[in-house]
């Protein structure tokens, strides 16, 4: 997704000159430099208030869905175990980011040992990649549900929910491994520098001194084969779900219809709506600002976590009211 078009000439945007390190041999790097957000080091300890406010918001929103699913034997349906597996993903996309992000802003601990950069940059990329693969599997339960609710027990079991989110795990985890391989292997002689506030994978391989192109167009591959693929399956299934949903007899069957599969919209929309914006940033916002490249880039990746736990706790009647149950009994 955002990996393949974060094609920013860093040599040319560093708020300082990188001559001398431009000429050391880091052939085999031990460390990489994340810079957080370049121009605006003066206020990275404000901007770390929001930030850690969404961390906080994502994790506890995140542990809160799959504490009422577990605790809740009438949430044991496959559409609260895909819930569950996003937010997992979710879990492991914002920790990925924001402790490294969160030190950098209050400690100003810069430095990220090569092996961590590479193995942030694949658990981002195969995490973005797998939350797709999840987006589009509720897509296929909400399908199921409303188009075929007589068989949707007998079709979508538990075995074949383990099987969608294996198939779901193993698609994310294979198809971002040569990010991961590819990096690994080239020279890097130019700088260690790295302007963003973490290991992105076109921000990392843009310091190698080597024909970097089979990563360009492997990473266009990506975004072509899976997202768009993705985006194509859920519209699919959605416009059959409308087509259901306005093929019933009363306004009130209707209503009720739309709004559950109206969180799965929004959180759908969300997702791909964010990701559209920041890759027509990366690839047309060239005269743009880095610090706003940066802030875009990492609000892609922390917006979804915080507010996918929100949308389904409000607009999902089962699990707001387990909520509101739980609070209560503890106000007591």
């Amino acid at each position: 997704m955002q990996e393949t078009l974060f094609c920013l000439r860093v040599e040319h945007l560093l708020p300082y000159s990188m001559s001398d390190s431009n000429t050391t041999d880091f052939t085999n790097p031990s460390t990489f430099i994340l810079l957080g957000i370049p121009g605006l080091e003066m206020v990275h300890v404000w901007i770390s208030i929001p930030f850690s406010t969404v961390y906080a918001i994502a994790i506890l929103g995140n542990f809160v869905i799959l504490f009422i699913v577990k605790m809740e034997p009438s949430l044991h349906g496959p559409m609260y175990y895909f819930l569950c597996m996003l937010a997992v993903t979710d879990l492991v996309l914002s920790t990925s980011i924001l402790p490294k992000t969160l030190s950098i802003f209050w400690f100003n601990s810069r430095e990220i040992d090569f092996s961590a950069c590479l193995t942030q940059l694949y658990f981002i990329h195969s995490f973005l990649v797998i939350e797709s693969g999840i987006l589009v599997a509720m897509a296929l339960d909400r399908f199921v549900a409303i188009c075929n609710p007589l068989r949707h027990s007998t079709i979508l079991t538990n075995l074949m929910v383990a099987k969608i989110g294996l198939a779901v795990m193993l698609r994310g985890g294979i198809i971002v491994l040569p990010y991961l391989l590819l990096a690994r292997r080239w020279p890097y002689c130019r700088t260690n520098i790295i302007p963003n506030t973490h290991c992105e994978h076109m921000a990392v391989v843009k310091l190698a001194c080597a024909d970097i192109r089979v990563n360009t167009y492997y990473g266009l591959s990506v975004v072509f084969s899976v997202i768009c693929v993705d985006v194509f399956l859920i519209a699919m299934s959605y416009t059959q779900i409308l087509r259901a949903i306005f093929s019933l007899p009363t306004k009130d069957a209707r209503l009720k219809a739309f709004g559950t599969c109206g969180s799965h919209l929004c959180v759908i929309l969300i997702f791909y709506v964010s990701a559209l914006f920041s890759s027509l940033m990366h690839r047309f916002g060239h005269n743009v600002s880095l610090h706003f490249h940066v802030l875009i880039s990492s609000g892609y990746l922390l917006v979804p976590p915080v507010l996918n736990p929100i949308i389904y706790g409000v607009r999902t009647k089962q699990i707001r009211s387990r909520v509101l149950r739980l609070f209560a009994h503890k106000g007591t």
